[in-house]
């Protein structure tokens, strides 16, 4: 390494200098550095450590040095190699040519030259012209990268300095210069200003540098999420914004190391839940805030102040705590948003909401992250309040500007107005998973049995070491049980028969560990089949909710593709729901879009069936990709008569329907899926046909065109079964249609 003339340069002089610049010890480059508490004294113990390699191993400050033309990485410390995983094992750092650059995720191609340029010039100042100021702090400003470590995705954000101070520089041409004009040497050092448009006059190809950077880094990545985090709260947008509450999720749950997150709101004694599901923001409504009577939640909202639940399953006594639990949550951090408002001359507090951040793991949470919370509440307090103020949220974009309309009316203090569409057109349809929920419970039967079998392995190897009669009473129970699992389950079996192991079984696994024979074995058997967040065997149900899920993404996938070339016809409101299936509810109208006409109604219509089609399409496969009973049937509800929606800010629903005829329409969508003929009794609606439920013969003819162009199309085949509907709740008259939609074929979407 370069060694520099400490004579000439007196601020590098004395030990901390040896330290920088020796050849053959490890960098060290700090005054005061910051250290690892927890195993600095045990390896001093019997040991005499050096101070530099008390530095090297244990700062927390990252620290490299570098070529200073090209920025390349010479030497690195043990902070700055654990945070990047470099490995110099393999091939020493001084053969893998890393520029430090390469490492951070945010900047800008320039940059390089522009940081070279800064530090360069007072560094010509100082050895060019013998200019040196001690008052230039420009220098000494931090900047903020981002790091992406290897074997992770989430970035890591770093306040850095650049030391330069002991480099030296030559002009190379001395008759070039480039600050001729500026009369450098006859000013005072005191009076010169560096102003950033020097820099862009220094000629770098005149210049020798020799000597490294000395690049010095921390880890200030909680710091920067804070103010992140805060800097999004504080906006003017609502958190309720879809993209906003997924972006604020994700960067709580990377602050605090959770899992999850959900938001309370409470207005008017009544509790509304938020939480991200399958991409988009999940609203539930719990019964009311005495539903949270002796909960944590009220805990923290009693006290004011952040709440750690380091072991959620040994304390809940709310149904919303023990169904939380059910969900193998073990550890929350309440981040409770309390409100201070006067009434009748006297302080009182009133709970606006909390923040949950939930964690599969016990005592997940800590003294910082409790610290983090508080940081974080005036702003999240202050990110409720506008979003509650806000009347409107997770408005579709098709009808945003009636919604804005009004919001603006009442920015002006005018009373509220309804928000209604007259005289839309209803279009409803649905992809339904048929049988999910006996494959759910054949999937349980299978965990119960697989861990029953487990628990009377482990009795059967106790029994070998000592046969005793208490063991044999407990065999006989278990087998008595395992056999009545296997004859089927009921409801209450997935909770209760996994206590039965765990009281009468479980709580002996520290006694039968020391006993000998295949005892352990059977026991570390029986162990790993239940090491997983819910404390029991479920490879079965695991498997089933990534089939539920795989379904269900592709349903919504397809027909988010066929919503964009709807939406490309004419706007119109979709709203989309997601559970066993997925189900969509189009309204369209004049009342929505003004250019709305005849052939924009027929067109949207043809799209949809053609939409359902290719959903029912994406789950044909179905079979060849799982060992399963279930199946996938396809609707589509057929009204010509035009109802009228309006939004009521009472309920969840984005909107409702009113009037009589349009109530009759609500009453058959809900219950269409399971309607059944009325002469065979059976199911309308069948596995891999499109079902289509009508009242008229004129909404027959208009769709039997559609499905004219689709058999010709090659969508659906050319047989058409019928049938009429069986009375619901005392609607009478439906007719259905039903056609098996075909395989895709290559030529079958000609008109894409």
């Amino acid at each position: 390494m370069y060694r520099v003339n400490k004579q000439s340069h007196p601020e590098v002089n004395g030990p901390i200098a040896e330290a920088i610049f020796m050849e053959d010890q490890p960098l060290l480059l700090v005054d005061n550095p910051l250290s690892d508490p927890f195993n600095i004294a045990a390896d001093f113990a019997g040991q005499n450590i050096s101070w530099h390699d008390l530095l090297h191993k244990h700062s927390k400050l990252l620290m490299a040095v570098l070529e200073p033309g090209s920025f390349v990485l010479r030497k690195i410390n043990h902070a700055f190699e654990t945070l990047t995983g470099l490995d110099q094992q393999q091939l020493p750092l001084n053969h893998q040519n890393i520029c430090i650059f390469d490492l951070l995720a945010d900047v800008d191609d320039n940059f390089p030259e522009q940081l070279y340029r800064r530090h360069l010039l007072p560094l010509v100042l100082r050895d060019v012209y013998g200019i040196c100021h001690d008052r230039w702090r420009f220098l000494d400003e931090p900047l903020v990268a981002t790091f992406r470590p290897t074997g992770t995705t989430e970035p890591r954000y770093i306040q850095f300095w650049l030391r330069s101070q002991h480099l030296h520089v030559q002009r190379i041409n001395p008759d070039l210069d480039e600050f001729a004009g500026f009369g450098l040497r006859s000013i005072a050092p005191e009076d010169i200003v560096l102003y950033p448009e020097w820099e862009q006059h220094l000629n770098l190809d005149n210049y020798k540098v020799t000597g490294q950077w000395l690049w010095e880094g921390l880890d200030v990545t909680n710091r920067e999420l804070l103010q992140r985090l805060i800097a999004s709260l504080v906006d003017r947008e609502s958190i309720f914004e879809e993209e906003k509450f997924q972006s604020l999720t994700q960067q709580m749950k990377s602050l605090f190391r959770s899992h999850g997150g959900i938001l309370l709101s409470v207005q008017h004694e009544k509790i509304k839940l938020y939480r991200i599901k399958n991409g988009r923001i999940r609203q539930t409504t719990l019964s009311s805030l005495h539903s949270l009577d002796n909960s944590h939640f009220l805990q923290a909202a009693s006290h004011n102040h952040v709440l750690n639940v380091p072991d959620l399953k040994s304390h809940c006594v709310t149904e919303f705590e023990k169904k939380l639990v059910s969900q193998g949550i073990r550890s929350m951090l309440l981040i409770p948003l309390v409100l201070a408002c006067q009434q009748e001359n006297s302080d009182t507090q009133q709970l606006m909401g909390m923040v949950v951040m939930l964690s599969d793991r016990r005592n997940n949470f800590d003294h910082l992250d409790i610290s983090h919370g508080q940081k974080l509440i005036p702003a999240l307090r202050t990110a409720l309040r506008t979003a509650n103020q806000l009347p409107f949220n997770h408005i579709h974009p098709s009808v945003e500007w009636r919604f804005r309309e009004e919001a603006e009316r009442r920015s002006w203090g005018l009373p509220p107005a309804p928000i209604i569409f007259e005289k839309v057109y209803p279009m409803y349809g649905i992809s339904d998973i048929r049988g999910s929920s006996e494959e759910r419970n054949h999937a349980v039967q299978r965990d119960l049995l697989e861990q029953y079998t487990l628990a009377i392995a482990v009795i059967d190897a106790v029994l070998e070491q000592q046969n005793i009669s208490f063991l044999q009473q407990l065999h006989l129970n278990i087998t008595e049980k395992a056999q009545r699992l296997a004859e089927g389950i009921h409801v209450e079996d997935e909770v209760t028969a996994i206590e039965y192991l765990r009281q009468h079984l479980e709580i002996y696994f520290d006694y039968f560990q020391t006993l000998k024979g295949q005892v352990p074995k059977a026991i570390a058997t029986y162990k790993a089949a239940c090491d997983n967040s819910q404390g029991s065997a479920c490879s079965a149900r695991e498997h089933y909710d990534y089939m539920i899920h795989d379904i269900t993404s592709r349903l919504r996938k397809t027909w988010e593709y066929w919503q964009q070339k709807m939406q490309a016809i004419i706007p119109h409101y979709c709203d989309v729901e997601v559970t066993d299936g997925i189900d969509h509810m189009i309204y369209c109208g004049a009342a929505i879009n003004p250019s709305f006409s005849p052939f924009h109604l027929h067109a949207l219509r043809y799209e949809q069936i053609r939409a359902v089609c290719d959903c029912a399409r994406t789950c044909l496969q179905l079979k060849n990709d799982y060992d399963t009973t279930i199946e996938v049937t396809h609707l589509v509800l057929i009204q010509d008569i035009t109802i009228d929606i309006y939004h009521d800010e009472q309920t969840e629903k984005s909107f409702d329907v009113r009037g009589s005829k349009d109530t009759r329409y609500e009453i058959v969508k809900k219950r269409i899926d399971k309607g059944r003929d009325l002469n065979t009794k059976s199911r309308i609606t069948q596995p891999g046909m499109l079902t289509i439920v009508y009242s008229t013969d004129d909404e027959w003819d208009q769709y039997r065109q559609y499905v004219h162009y689709l058999q010709r199309e090659k969508w659906l085949d050319t047989e058409v079964e019928s049938g009429t509907v069986e009375p619901l709740q005392g609607v009478t008259g439906l007719k259905y249609a039903r056609m098996r939609i075909l395989p895709d074929l290559p030529e079958a979407k000609i008109t894409t």
